[in-house]
């Protein structure tokens, strides 16, 4: 076997071919199958027999430390700024149609089908005519239509349609047709039913039923030709005490003066029944990691990794948010995340691949890691498909040929990660994923639909990178810094299309921050031990050289007052100010004042809204300016006026997030 094609990587062949021969697409999908089984609401019996299969298996893996870490979460505690939200459990939930002549038929039954429940309903006994409000979000959706007392029939998610339909209109409650995530495939399938949410914190108690696109047509076409339906719900359901409950082992590392230093492997437990791709994927991949490592290390073929690997399986952002926050003296350890969420999506689900970097305010040589391994996937899986031949095809003897064709793309927000490398943590973290998803958050997201090939190929990204860094010394300097010189002409060559259309100065700026960003990449490594000072010297040529190439101006700085204002971030609050149910700028601050906020909308060239807000506040450090973080922000997603910089991190200074420096 010609050992040129393992070159790319940090990695040794040998090692590379071990991890690939274990690592078992076959045994994550088994994982799976059982996970799925499960309608894993946070706190919620479904989502404990799911934490308790991964222990399970875990402690038959020989991760013996392997148990549930419980977070209290009563509505009132915070975590951070994220506020904990109350378990939610139900027991039974049917919805009946009731024929003028007695007659029933039954639309929708939450033992057969979990998702025709929305999440956090509460307990309900309705019989009621239904009402069609359209979208059923402005008041004008309920001009001439009398829905008090009714149930209404409505196209957008059902928490912001009980805010108007139930808080101030008196309805009893309500029939959601909300459409899946707008994709190329949105409203295509009428059969889709959609997960549907409530208000956690609403002030009303609220039920609501999910049913298809095709159910609410046909309700609509009888209700418009003036017949009416009358329906009987029963719902049994609704919030308890209780707590988050985060899954989590350890390998312990074997060197004594690193075991204390952690790499974590992380994904989200939670989600409804079947969720297999999101995110049952993520935590059988990852599960199949633990095995992996545990078994090879048991049998002497790998090395024990020099520190601990932390394998982590909380709820969706908001678990992580406790987790990290309520176990500070795990948080501490962690050097560098790997998270995976949707990671086995066939040709069915018209997934892409992807691996995904870290923000651009927190740069780390681990991105570069995980794609080595993600191109050297994809080259081997497309030779095979093009040849038969490849030194390691990646394939599942049960999955698909097809070539893995994953792209390596900036961060993109959305999960777990989001939390790591959230600047108050400042964890970097790699992010495997897929994107789009069709079936994404639907009754179609079934086991059916996962490929055991893309979970094989994934898992193996997952654990060399995780097994590298966990290694990660002094000797590994010199193949990082070749890596990241190769990545850093790409990187270039993007830049400069980037450039296009901008003004000499937005283009010096984007020049500026790119050059700055490579040599922060090479200083990352420091994070993990001292570089030594040929590779610094050698890299450090390699971008002066770079710098020669392309040219470097400084930018001009904002002569306004509040350019030169210095913010630092509050330390107690640690973690986005946005998850699931609750957002902390708009408890504090009111919907108003952030619905006026122009930068949580504004469109930039390459990103948008809570991009620009999330690496705001991260790149408030106690010693950029609001016209540095501007120019940043520029350089990163595209020209942002500075004014509306200002404004939000004023509005954050108002409620104690960031403190100004004198």
């Amino acid at each position: 076997m010609a050992t040129s094609v393992f070159a790319q990587l940090p990695l040794d062949e040998a090692t590379v071919e071990i991890l690939a021969a274990e690592v078992s697409g076959e045994s994550a999908k088994r994982n799976l199958e059982q996970l799925s089984r499960h309608h894993r609401m946070r706190g919620s019996a479904g989502y404990r027999a799911a934490a308790d299969h991964i222990v399970a298996q875990l402690k038959s893996y020989g991760v013996v430390d392997a148990r549930i870490e419980s977070l209290k979460a009563d509505g009132n505690i915070f975590y951070g700024p994220q506020r904990s939200r109350r378990p939610w459990n139900a027991e039974f939930a049917e919805l009946w149609e009731i024929g003028s002549d007695g007659s029933k038929v039954r639309h929708a039954n939450w033992d057969a089908m979990p998702l025709t429940l929305a999440q956090d309903s509460e307990s309900a006994d309705v019989t009621a005519y239904l009402v069609d409000v359209g979208n059923g979000t402005a008041e004008s959706d309920y001009e001439g239509r009398d829905v008090k007392g009714r149930l209404v029939l409505a196209a957008s998610q059902p928490g912001p349609v009980a805010k108007l339909a139930m808080e101030k209109f008196g309805a009893a409650g309500i029939v959601s047709y909300a459409q899946n995530q707008r994709t190329g495939w949105w409203k295509q399938n009428e059969d889709l039913i959609r997960w549907g949410h409530l208000d956690t914190f609403a002030r009303t108690k609220a039920f609501a039923f999910m049913v298809s696109l095709g159910q609410a047509r046909r309700f609509q076409d009888r209700l418009a030709s003036g017949e009416l339906v009358r329906l009987h719900a029963i719902v049994r359901a609704g919030q308890n005490p209780g707590d988050y409950e985060v899954v989590t082992g350890t390998i312990p590392g074997g060197d004594p003066s690193l075991r204390n230093e952690e790499i974590v492997f992380s994904c989200h437990l939670d989600h409804p029944r079947p969720g297999a791709n999101d995110n049952a994927s993520g935590c059988s991949a990852i599960l199949e990691v633990a095995r992996t490592l545990s078994k090879l290390i048991r049998e002497d073929r790998i090395a024990r990794p020099a520190r601990t690997i932390r394998f982590v399986w909380p709820p969706e952002i908001e678990g992580t948010h406790a987790f990290l926050n309520g176990r500070p003296a795990i948080a501490s350890r962690i050097k560098a995340a790997i998270h995976l969420d949707m990671v086995g999506g066939g040709p069915e689900t018209k997934a892409i691949n992807h691996i995904t970097r870290g923000p651009a305010s927190l740069p780390s040589f681990i991105y570069d890691v995980a794609e080595s391994f993600g191109v050297f996937v994809n080259e081997q899986s497309e030779d095979f498909a093009k040849t038969q031949s490849a030194a390691i095809p990646f394939l599942a003897p049960e999955g698909g040929r097809e070539p893995f064709r994953a792209e390596m793309v900036p961060l993109t927000l959305g999960s777990d990660h989001e939390v790591y490398t959230d600047s108050s943590f400042g964890i970097p973290a790699i992010y495997l994923n897929q994107w789009p998803d069709r079936y994404i958050h639907t009754n179609f997201d079934t086991p059916a639909n996962i490929d055991s090939t893309v979970l094989k190929r994934f898992a193996f990204i997952a654990a060399a990178s995780g097994y590298f860094v966990a290694n990660v010394g002094p000797n590994d300097a010199e193949k990082i810094a070749s890596i990241l010189e190769e990545g850093a002409m790409k990187r270039t060559a993007s830049m400069l299309a980037n450039q296009r259309g901008l003004d000499t100065v937005e283009a010096a700026n984007l020049r500026r921050f790119h050059l700055a960003y490579e040599r922060r990449l090479v200083e990352s490594m420091s994070r993990f031990f001292v570089v030594p000072e040929t590779v610094l010297e050698r890299s450090f040529g390699f971008l002066d050289d770079l710098e020669a190439l392309i040219g470097e101006e400084a930018p001009l700085d904002d002569d306004s007052p509040a350019g030169g204002v210095i913010y630092a971030r509050n330390p107690n609050l640690k973690g986005p100010l946005a998850t699931f149910g609750y957002d902390y700028l708009e408890d504090h601050a009111g919907k108003t004042k952030v619905a006026a906020l122009r930068l949580t909308s504004y469109e930039g060239q390459r990103g948008g809204g809570g991009d620009y807000t999330y690496e705001a506040l991260n790149l408030v450090d106690g010693s950029r300016s609001v016209s540095q973080i501007r120019d940043d922000l520029s350089a990163i997603y595209g020209p942002v006026p500075v004014a509306m910089v200002e404004e939000y991190l004023r509005l954050l200074e108002s409620v104690g997030v960031v403190k100004r420096r004198e």
